[in-house]
């Protein structure tokens, strides 16, 4: 068995090293942040725990489903009613299913009924290997028009992706299409699942089921560098330790591995700097009084930036509303650098303008969270873009969230892709 070190501590992380512990190898987990789960973990959120980042879970996340039936939690695992909507022209209209469809006012009759075969379709793709070469606009004005495009799309690609909107592959934006639009209960009623507890209780359960096999988990730890001699990993560099290693996995953003791995071929390096991310400063407020029955809503509202709130609270049932307010955007955007209440006034004056009932006294609390490598831009032919997983340097393998394209982020992918990892280590 082989000496191993996994770097990060997400839910790839998590998964690949309880994955490598159970095969027998001597494992050290080691993660920068005080807490483990990543983008999945919880804190304190006056008195709630709660996640730092929204997560749900859809129909077709079968990697998860396996994982928390391994770890004996799968009855941890709820479904509920939920819905979407847009705000448009100051008022909410719901959305994702035909009689939807048929009563939203901004869409010509021909243009509805583009755009629901289109999205029917989609559902029922197996792969986009055919669009694979599109932009995510190319595709949606092709399938759907552009009528549906300027009126559904154009605004909230710009205002998350900003100056990058017309690179977004449409593979990419089918798949996501795909995995919500099979989430549902009958062709009428859109169905999502969350965890009891919410994403701590697959947290705790990993790190419990990872320990129990004999791995190390080392928190508030930060790599500085992985080691290779004469073309093979020889180990890891990590606060005031050296940690030997036979193979290691990293799972940290792609735009740090240049200088977090020296030795890699400088062709390599290059395609490692040359992936595109997107920020995200992500916003989770209390509030007295419920902003609409939807879970998600979508904004289409010139004068309002930011293309919609999670009303979370619509899908894990918890004391109060609470809602999250994602601002992605290009780090290079002014508005990167605004205090954290400065968005914290601009998205309560929205949350006012969409339901008016609400007042200034009904924000009990909020917090800001922020991430420089967010999201990745996943570029038409995004694939041909990466470096393989194994790299030339023997016994490394790196891979990040851009590499479950054309999958979006998520737990089920993390669990995919760490296992995977976990299990080409040689013995």
């Amino acid at each position: 068995m082989s000496r191993v070190v996994v770097i990060g501590a997400g839910a790839m992380g998590l998964a690949a090293a309880y994955r490598a512990a159970k095969l027998g190898h001597e494992v050290d987990l080691i993660e920068i942040d005080s807490v483990p789960g990543g983008m999945a973990a919880h804190f304190d959120f006056g008195g709630l725990s709660i996640e730092r980042f929204y997560h749900f879970i859809c129909k077709s996340d079968e990697p998860t489903f396996a994982l928390m039936k391994e770890l004996g939690i799968e009855d941890k695992l709820r479904w509920r009613a939920t819905s979407m909507a847009y705000y448009i022209k100051g008022k909410i209209h719901a959305w994702g299913e035909p009689f939807a469809l048929l009563r939203f006012p901004h869409l010509s009759f021909g243009a509805k009924l583009r755009t629901g075969l289109h999205m029917f379709l989609t559902t029922k793709a197996k792969n986009f290997r055919k669009i694979e070469s599109l932009t995510a606009r190319e595709w949606l004005e092709k399938g759907s028009g552009k009528e549906v495009y300027n009126t559904l799309w154009k605004r909230l690609m710009d205002l998350k992706f900003y100056e990058l909107a017309d690179e977004i592959s449409a593979s990419w934006i089918a798949t996501r299409v795909r995995r919500v639009g099979n989430s549902r209960k009958t062709v009428f009623q859109e169905e999502l699942g969350y965890i009891e507890g919410g994403s701590q209780t697959l947290v705790d359960a990993l790190v419990s089921a990872y320990e129990e096999n004999g791995g190390r988990l080392h928190l508030a730890t930060k790599v500085e560098q992985v080691v290779a001699e004469n073309g093979r990993v020889s180990g890891v560099k990590a606060g005031d330790r050296f940690f030997e290693a036979d193979a290691v996995i990293s799972t940290v953003p792609t735009p740090l591995v240049s200088n977090l791995v020296p030795d890699l071929p400088q062709d390599w390096k290059d395609q490692y700097d040359a992936i595109k991310n997107i920020g995200v400063v992500c916003l989770l407020l209390r509030l007295k009084t419920s902003i609409s029955k939807n879970f998600w809503l979508n904004i289409v509202e010139e004068g309002m930036e930011v293309p919609g709130l999670i009303e979370f609270s619509n899908l894990r049932p918890v004391k109060d509303t609470i809602v999250y307010v994602p601002y992605y955007m290009p780090t290079t955007q002014s508005k990167w650098n605004w205090t954290d209440q400065q968005f914290v006034d601009e998205a309560f004056s929205y949350i006012r303008k969409i339901n008016p009932e609400i007042k200034d006294t009904d924000l009990l609390d909020s917090t800001v969270g922020r991430l420089r490598y967010a999201q990745p831009v996943c570029e038409p032919d995004f694939l041909d873009k990466l470096p393989p997983i194994e790299t030339p340097i023997r016994g490394l393998q790196i891979a990040d969230t851009c590499y479950y394209y054309p999958e979006d982020r998520g737990i089920a992918e993390s669990v995919r892709y760490g296992q995977m990892m976990a299990e080409a280590i040689d013995g």
